[in-house]
């Protein structure tokens, strides 16, 4: 049988398909990268008005304050003195369910924190792991419909999810977070967050630091087992939610103490393996946890679904002293996330309550389109530069300027002395208890040994094998004992 060749819409067939193109190995993405925006924009638009991801959400309103100087990494102005604290709007979410889906699921949450920072908002859009399951943008829609309801049985199948996993190794770190005992929030409020991505700090002198963001909850860790979680989501879907509504209405004002990790510029280069691989974490005796400040939730929303649901987070919105990372996920989620809003909120979202500014006021030449709010004054002018006294460039860039070199194409990322998918998968086993470690091999085997083809089951062992030998055979016999039951 000929193969069909992958081809975009237009018709032209796709010449690498695993790999987004950048400026030269390792480099930013490029706009040019056709294939790469057709996917995602087709993606964002594939349903409507709900979230295609992430669309069982609750927040909250509360604040940052900063208790630790960190002026010699950043120069932002909400963390430029101990003491001061800014706005946040918080968004929690599961990733793969559609809005009526259950809060006890095993599934990632989203971990999304609007700052009203005084030079604009920042979005930090994070999760409940400081890992992902891929690294590369290009697959994040095939990701996504492996995960999500079959279109011809309308439900998840395993044959899917384990499907894409036994074709991409790298997901096998995140799927021993995803499937072990924290694999199911007991609540929003007892989880950690993480920015997950690697992220740009410059200070004043224009030095430039990658940081990483972890967000520690202060209630403790709790998680359900998967038997408890069953019993939860039958009994209260809204569990999450609920929750946190009673707490912050109570009085109990969930906490976290927000601490980064950071790296000299200058060390990405030759680090052991790639920093800006979001299937890794940094291991803090490289680089330890620096306490930055505390956020807080201490009101809840008046209206759900004005400010919860049509809150709108994108990871492109940074303000001066932050910037992005030539992390390549997050590259792609620079336009995904906005794109996706400006689809299905409309072009005049960020004029929203919940979405607009706070501190400062946004001064800009966007007028008109679906749902324009803002009336201008009939002299104000609505091109740049003019000669009416309209806002005008600043000449400062956010963040310090990332060096690219080599041929522009679809590059593979370049290759460090420990990039491989498997050792930190591994690592991450070794540093449970016996019986972490065999709940983890049982949720596994739950779902592997459901799937169909044998070729799909031998994959997804390979790649436990390759974490931790240990690993790799209890999994195996356990999956081999469920499908001879």
């Amino acid at each position: 049988m000929t193969q069909r060749v992958l081809t975009t819409e237009s018709g032209a067939p796709v010449a690498d398909n695993q790999n987004s193109a950048t400026a030269g190995a390792g480099g930013p993405l490029l706009l040019q990268d056709q294939h790469l925006l057709e996917k995602l924009a087709r993606f964002n638009r594939e349903r409507i008005p709900e979230r295609v991801v992430h669309a069982r959400g609750s927040g909250a309103y509360g604040y940052f304050e900063v208790t630790d100087d960190v002026t010699d990494v950043t120069y932002a102005d909400f963390l430029s003195e101990v003491g001061l604290r800014t706005e946040v709007f918080l968004r929690f979410s599961t990733v793969a369910d559609s809005l009526g889906g259950a809060d006890a699921v095993r599934d990632p949450r989203g971990f999304a924190v609007k700052f009203y920072t005084r030079q604009g908002n920042y979005d930090l859009v994070g999760n409940n792991t400081p890992v992902f399951f891929i690294k590369d943008p290009l697959k994040f829609p095939d990701f996504i419909h492996s995960q999500k309801r079959d279109p011809f049985t309308g439900r998840q199948e395993p044959d899917n999810v384990w499907d894409f996993w036994a074709h991409a190794p790298e997901a096998t770190h995140q799927v021993t977070w995803l499937m072990g005992d924290r694999g199911i929030p007991a609540s929003y409020r007892h989880m950690n967050g993480y920015g997950s991505h690697t992220y740009q700090w410059t200070n004043a002198d224009g030095a430039a630091f990658f940081v990483k963001y972890h967000f520690k909850t202060n209630q403790g860790v709790r998680s359900l087992s998967t038997e408890q979680a069953r019993e939860l989501a039958g009994k209260d879907p809204n569990s999450h939610q609920t929750d946190l509504l009673q707490a912050i209405e109570r009085g109990m004002h969930p906490s976290w103490t927000v601490y980064v990790q950071v790296m000299p510029a200058a060390e990405a280069a030759g680090y052991r393996f790639n920093p800006f691989d979001l299937t890794k974490v940094w291991p803090h005796q490289d680089h330890p946890l620096r306490r930055v400040g505390r956020l807080v939730l201490d009101r809840n929303p008046d209206n759900v679904f004005a400010e919860v649901e049509q809150a709108a987070f994108s990871p492109n919105n940074f303000v001066p002293g932050i910037g992005p990372s030539p992390d390549k996920m997050l590259q792609g989620r620079l336009f995904a996330y906005a794109d996706a809003h400006r689809y299905r909120l409309g072009v005049n979202h960020t004029q929203l309550a919940v979405n607009a500014p706070r501190a400062t006021t946004a001064e800009n030449y966007g007028r008109d389109g679906l749902m324009a709010s803002h009336a201008h004054p009939r002299d104000r002018k609505n091109y740049e530069p003019n000669s009416y006294a309209g806002p005008v460039e600043t000449g400062r860039p956010l963040s310090a300027p990332v060096a690219v070199t080599g041929w522009t194409g679809t590059h593979a990322a370049p290759a460090h002395p420990k990039d491989d998918d498997f050792f930190q998968a591994g690592e991450l086993y070794r540093l449970m208890s016996d019986d972490e470690r065999s709940r983890l091999v049982a949720n596994i085997a739950g779902g592997l040994a459901q799937v169909s083809r044998e070729d799909v089951v031998e994959r997804n062992l390979a790649h436990f094998h390759a974490a931790d030998a240990e690993y790799g055979k209890r999994v195996e016999e356990a999956v081999h004992a469920l499908r001879e039951d």
